[in-house]
């Protein structure tokens, strides 16, 4: 049985944030003036801005450039404590939060555990493919595609040469666009100064998409130039497939068709990072059933924002899109909401404000859909990438942090060159290559 977490009683109402994402960071910012005791608990010590995630993973900025520690962000915010720890389970007659150090009471309960890596029940692929959900994802792909290229110097054999320099990106949307878009711009400037043993004409890009277009959500006009572009850059855009099973080797697709690669990065999906002890009525698909106020349903003092929550409306029939800005939206909202309850005044409905949506694709290519005044504004090419750069940069917690990353942005625009080339850490491999003996002459 697990004691009580070591958190001092004040003597106000205590809010538990599960989660540090988007909208637990700014539900916990939001309640700084509030009279209430705020416990903020994530498994990791720092909120990661995961839009950049892989610029990470193509060794174009350093993973502590979008990752802010929370006890820095909140030294000066005396009403929150921040707790290292995962939270296993939810007693809601108790009113407790069982956590991997102890147990935490609570008055108010928000649940903002974002989402995790949805492989749709495919255990295999679940084990063999590389996700983009987090720091340590991007840190594998980066060590993995590194070390790719160190092996091939070593390999004769055409496929298995083949094997470890073709990619395989799953998933259309902007994760999985923003990738081959940098594979593309490593394998043109960088990747042939790096490894001049090897012929990069050999280097295929693959990005496979289930429906018939890419970044689906977005206008069509966006979706057709994202393509166009990564047609220009050489990746293979396969439409209208389906990855039915990847054994670390070959990837099986539903048409029949297959791709060799050792390498497979799934962007696919996400589904909701789900927790114990809420009662199975209130979760639909993986995401809490929350009202127009973030209440869960069947609970008066519990609340869901951001990416697990689902909030059922006319324009959002599936939840709003799992995205930066409604659970950013929802945690400030939410924030003002509690400070009504507590002094017994009516709370307001959540109006989701669409700002719209960005993608980038490679060097001074970009697609941006916005939405500002009411009005649409579609645009592609320079002046996209420049609105994507500039919104991203703004959005990145901390000077520090903006500052590194302009400066890597810029040393590798001026130079061609992307300077976090260091195999540090994990890689994913599953079968052997072909050994170098003693009995080679290398």
């Amino acid at each position: 049985m697990l004691h009580n977490a070591r958190i001092a009683e004040t003597g106000k109402r205590r809010v538990v944030i599960i989660g540090g994402g988007f909208g637990g960071l700014e539900l916990a910012k939001t309640l700084n003036e509030v009279d209430v005791q705020v416990i903020l608990i994530d498994k990791h010590n720092f909120h990661t801005f995961q839009p950049l995630l892989y610029q990470v993973a193509t060794s174009g900025i350093e993973p502590s450039s979008i990752a802010q520690p929370f006890r820095e962000l909140f030294e000066l915010q005396k009403n929150l404590y921040y707790r290292m720890a995962e939270a296993l389970s939810v007693d809601t007659e108790k009113q407790v939060v069982e956590t991997s150090i102890g147990l935490v009471h609570y008055d108010y309960l928000v649940i903002a555990t974002g989402a995790t890596t949805n492989f749709y029940n495919n255990r295999e692929i679940e084990q063999k493919a590389i996700p983009m959900k987090d720091i340590q994802d991007a840190i594998t792909l980066r060590n993995t595609v590194l070390s790719n290229f160190e092996k091939a110097l070593q390999i004769g054999e055409e496929e298995q040469l083949n094997s470890l320099m073709d990619y395989v990106i799953v998933g259309g949307g902007a994760t999985g666009v923003e990738l081959a878009g940098a594979l593309s711009e490593l394998r043109k400037h960088v990747f042939p100064k790096d490894y001049p043993e090897l012929n990069f004409k050999y280097m295929d890009i693959h990005l496979i998409q289930s429906g018939p277009q890419l970044l689906k959500g977005m206008s069509e006009k966006a979706s057709v130039k994202a393509l166009q572009y990564l047609e220009n850059f050489g990746v293979k855009v396969w439409l209208n497939r389906r990855v039915k099973s990847y054994d670390g080797y070959t990837v099986m697709l539903d048409t029949g068709e297959q791709i060799i690669s050792r390498t497979m990065i799934w962007a696919a999906g996400v589904t909701g990072a789900t927790i114990e002890g809420i009662r199975e009525e209130s979760w639909l698909g993986g995401r809490l059933k929350v009202n127009e106020n973030n209440q869960v349903e069947g609970y008066f003092n519990i609340f869901g924002i951001g990416d697990i929550a689902a909030m059922i409306t006319e324009q959002y029939p599936y939840g709003h899109p799992m995205m930066a800005q409604p659970a950013i939206q929802q945690g400030k909202l939410l924030g003002k909401n509690l400070k009504r309850l507590l002094n017994n005044e009516p709370v307001e409905a959540f109006r989701y404000h669409d700002q719209g949506a960005m993608a980038t694709i490679g060097r001074n290519h970009a697609v941006a859909d916005l939405k500002l005044f009411s009005r649409e504004y579609r645009t592609q090419g320079f002046f996209a990438w420049l609105i994507w750069m500039f919104i991203h940069l703004i959005s990145i917690i901390g000077f520090k942090n903006q500052l590194t990353v302009f400066m890597s942005w810029l040393w590798s625009y001026l130079n061609f060159n992307q300077g976090i080339r260091l195999i540090m850490g994990d890689i994913k491999e599953h079968k052997p290559v072909e050994e170098v003996t003693s009995k080679k002459l290398v």
